[in-house]
């Protein structure tokens, strides 16, 4: 039924309104069809009259009666009325209310799925923590969501590819390295450990799995601990250089088997968390700026043909030209890249791959990162409108009212594996989603494992598990499950209805501006809904004619609740 009123508006544009031929796709664009946000102003609404009316500068009653006409002759329209500055109702016959929800019930995009946006090629970049450490609960909320909105747009039609950038090429793979060596040759013990090496006990675990040929005499390990520098800094930076020295051999093993392992125990958590990546893309193989045929190498002297000079000794790109507050260094005056230009050469990368859209999904500590990113994505010939960024609060996770707090190269944090491990990763998943992702979020781990109204992930799943019981002890009584509505009244079912038809245009609003957490808002008020209208109705002791109304009802809500719990990768319950 949408589909036909709108194609109905458009007709009416075309072929009723004598505009300009740009007035008239200016309206086409944007005019729209929604839901009502009451069944008392109809079951749809649009903005036409008021848009065209605008555009002419003349009275949107004069263009609404002309509308109302057309829109009357329709068989399935039972009356259409002009409300507000230029809002026009349009209530639908209760045969043609029925048919559009078993429209909506059998094809999930039967509203959306004719929508004028073009499909895109779509690449997601999220998670991407430095592989030096398990994920930890901060992680977890960027995984949530980058792999939610994943979800969303390919839903809505879109090709969507998820990576994973592995930050392998930089200095905290040598301190991992080196972390491993001093725990795999007991050189220091807890409390004297260096300050600026990774702690935690997962660091134990690689020293005891590694197999390294190489045996040290307590002389040997005095000589590469001895008048050490007292800055943590520095004395680590020693401390590699020692190691390197004094077993190059062996370094190559150290980085790879650290980082080999720290990977493999992130794909594990977040295999268990859902989240599965198209591509792991490695930082190191862009190569090295030595080899002039390198991927970094070339991005590099791309733009330093027009949009770079040289001053200090180092190599400063022009990102003023481009928006930035400053020029910034892609190459230092010891020859070496900087951050930038490995960024530089990835997004390269990532653009000449064919994405019509690149998300870079990062913390919202990168906030002054993004136009100096957008700098250079203009400076290589491409347009920054490719690339949207999304920045995402770490959450503060909180038990017995302390604030659990979280560190990577301390070793005091809690890990994802262990949030997985308490509450699930459905119910995660949940509360990382349930609030706008640059907002700060405080994970109460508390009341997420109460089984309590309190607790929104419960609330929600038990409506959605509730149906389902209702459904079986109906069918236990010897019945069918409806497979269509009749013409028994069900009165008390339309606003639910009204409200389980709107979950297409959620999804909709929820990918186009990437923002997950609309769609728990919208779970949240249809399972309170659902729970008022189960409260007040003795559904499996009804009329039998009012009750297979109730019932088909039913079957569109769970339909609805399990789609949208499965668009945000977690798995509706059928019991509780």
């Amino acid at each position: 039924m949408y589909n036909q009123i709108l194609s109905s508006l458009n007709e009416f544009v075309d072929n009723d309104l004598s505009f300009g031929s740009d007035q008239k796709k200016t309206l086409l664009n944007k005019h729209k069809l929604t839901l009502t946000d009451s069944l008392q102003k109809g079951h749809w609404t649009t903005n036409l009259c008021l848009i065209a009316s605008n555009l002419i500068k003349t009275n949107p009653r004069d263009i609404a009666s002309a509308l109302i006409l057309r829109l009357e002759s329709k068989p399935e329209i039972e009356k259409v009325e002009l409300a507000g500055p230029g809002f026009v109702n349009i209530f639908l016959t209760r045969e043609a209310f029925f048919n559009q929800l078993d429209d909506a019930y059998n094809n999930p995009n039967s509203f959306v799925g004719s929508s004028r946006s073009p499909k895109e090629k779509i690449q997601i970049e999220f998670v991407s923590a430095n592989p030096t450490g398990p994920l930890h609960v901060g992680h977890g909320r960027g995984a949530a969501y980058g792999d939610a909105i994943g979800r969303i747009l390919q839903r809505l039609g879109h090709e969507v590819s998820r990576e994973y950038y592995v930050n392998d090429a930089g200095r905290q793979i040598d301190i991992l390295a080196c972390s491993i060596f001093l725990r795999k040759f007991e050189f220091f013990d807890d409390d004297a450990f260096p300050g600026s090496a990774y702690k935690g006990s997962y660091i134990l675990d690689i020293a005891e799995t590694l197999e390294i040929d190489l045996v040290l005499t307590q002389e040997e390990k005095e000589v590469l601990i001895d008048n050490l520098p007292d800055n943590d800094e520095e004395k680590i930076d020693e401390l590699i250089k020692r190691i390197k020295t004094f077993d190059s051999n062996n370094w190559s093993l150290l980085r790879d088997f650290g980082l080999g392992y720290v990977i493999k125990s992130i794909k594990k958590d977040l295999t268990e968390f859902k989240v599965i990546f198209d591509n792991w893309f490695y930082e190191s193989s862009l190569g090295e700026l030595a080899d002039k045929k390198s991927e970094i190498s070339l991005a590099l002297n791309q733009v330093k043909k027009e949009h770079a000079y040289e001053k200090d000794g180092a190599v400063w790109l022009e990102s003023t030209k481009f928006g930035d507050d400053k020029d910034r260094v892609i190459i230092r005056d010891d020859g070496r890249g900087t951050y930038l230009s490995a960024d530089l050469a990835y997004h390269r990368n990532k653009l000449d791959r064919g994405f019509d859209t690149i998300i870079n999904v990062w913390g919202s500590d990168h906030h002054g990162y993004i136009r100096r990113i957008e700098a250079t994505i203009e400076a290589m010939g491409y347009s920054k409108k490719q690339m949207k960024v999304q920045l995402v609060q770490f959450a503060n996770l909180f038990e017995n009212g302390s604030k659990v707090k979280m560190s990577t190269r301390s070793g005091n944090f809690y890990t994802l594996k262990q949030l997985i491990d308490d509450i699930g990763s459905d119910a995660s998943r949940f509360y990382y989603l349930s609030k706008q992702a640059d907002q700060h979020l405080d994970f109460d781990i508390g009341i997420a494992r109460s089984n309590s109204k309190d607790n929104l992930y419960y609330y929600v799943q038990y409506a959605h598990a509730r149906i389902c019981s209702l459904e079986k002890k109906y069918l236990e009584s010897g019945k069918i499950l409806p497979s269509k509505f009749n013409n028994a009244n069900f009165d008390d079912c339309d606003k639910l209805l009204q409200m389980a038809l709107g979950a297409q245009f959620i999804i909709k609003s929820a990918g186009d501006n990437l923002q997950p957490h609309l769609i728990v808002y919208y779970l949240r008020d249809i399972a309170q809904s659902f729970h008022q209208f189960y409260n007040n109705v003795n559904i499996l002791n009804a009329e039998e004619l009012e009750q297979n109304n109730i019932l088909r009802a039913l079957m569109i809500v769970k339909s609805v609740i399990a789609s949208c719990l499965e668009l945000l990768g977690i798995e509706p319950l059928e019991k509780m």
